[in-house]
């Protein structure tokens, strides 16, 4: 073999090395860029603006371990500082009707697979509302730590608020609507058995007044109405509007003489007002099977009022 050979085949050899190097470094240059976009897209996740991670110890003592940065969008800036040194802040910052399933928590007495809703102070001092998703670590069958995300469900809390609202008042008058007035009619019919009281209340002329000067005027008739009930039975009573002209104002762990004074606060409230409603009362000192009788027996007594003022006019 002659030198030339000798010399071909030793810069073949190291370009083969060298192209084998250059082979590896640009393979895992790849797979470092696709593990680096891997760690940008997790660390995006842990740092989006409503929700935040975190991993904590819970025994033999509660201690942080981990608090994404974004938990200080809520709690304001140094409050992970704060937390890893003095983890009993969050019993003090939780709200106090979520404290026992705070305590549930840390505790292992809670079902892990479904999520925990509850409220946290804020750096201004409001509750914000909080949808966790928590991971408990076991060791030797022990809860020692856990691990979750929570997601600020501010925007969710308030359209269901929204939406129940709707659901159970009405839209013209904002009383409470025949659904809602079924719903307590059958709790107290079905459920354990209390005094109640029922007012059935009927807006006499509207059919006259929506003829006459058309249905907005009736709309405010029946508006007007609907404010004197509110402010005549406060918060002490169910106002309900369960038809077009139709109101019921319903009372329980009453006594008789209480409903009739409501009944006089009612038509007092109305007559000052120049709106005239036939109104029905009916007592039961036992709810329970009795409220569709209670309400045939005030229906009968709303139609003889009507009959009184139609005599009346």
């Amino acid at each position: 073999m002659t030198v030339l050979q000798i010399i071909i085949i030793t810069v073949g050899i190291v370009v083969c090395i060298v192209g084998l190097n250059l082979w590896h470094y640009l393979k895992l240059k790849k797979q470092y860029q696709k593990l680096t976009d891997q760690h940008r897209q997790f660390i995006h996740l842990v740092e989006t603006p409503n929700d935040f991670m975190y991993y904590a110890d819970v025994y033999p003592v509660v201690k942080f371990k981990y608090l994404s940065p974004s938990a200080e969008n809520f709690f304001g800036k140094g409050s992970n500082d704060h937390a890893y040194l003095s983890p009993e802040v969050a019993f003090q910052d939780i709200h106090p009707d979520d404290q026992a399933l705070l305590l549930k928590k840390i505790t292992g007495d809670i079902d892990y697979s479904q999520p925990i809703i509850q409220r946290w102070k804020d750096q201004n001092g409001n509750y914000r509302w909080f949808e966790e998703y928590a991971t408990p670590i076991y060791e030797n069958g022990k809860l020692i730590s856990l691990q979750g995300m929570l997601r600020n469900i501010d925007e969710r809390i308030v359209m269901q608020e929204k939406l129940q609202y709707q659901l159970y008042h009405d839209s013209l008058t904002d009383l409470y609507n025949r659904t809602y007035f079924k719903d307590a009619f059958t709790k107290l019919d079905e459920g354990k058995s209390c005094s109640a009281g029922l007012l059935l209340c009927d807006l006499d002329q509207l059919k006259f007044t929506n003829d006459t000067f058309g249905h907005s005027v009736g709309d405010e008739l029946i508006k007007k109405a609907a404010v004197q009930l509110k402010m005549a039975t406060g918060d002490s009573a169910i106002a309900a509007r369960i038809g077009g002209d139709e109101f019921v104002v319903l009372m329980q762990d009453i006594n008789e003489q209480e409903l009739y004074e409501q009944l006089a606060r009612v038509r007092e409230s109305c007559r000052e007002a120049e709106v005239f409603l036939s109104i029905g009362a009916a007592f039961t000192p036992d709810s329970t099977g009795k409220m569709t009788m209670l309400f045939s027996e005030a229906d009968r007594n709303m139609y003889k009022d009507k009959e009184i003022n139609r005599q009346c006019i």
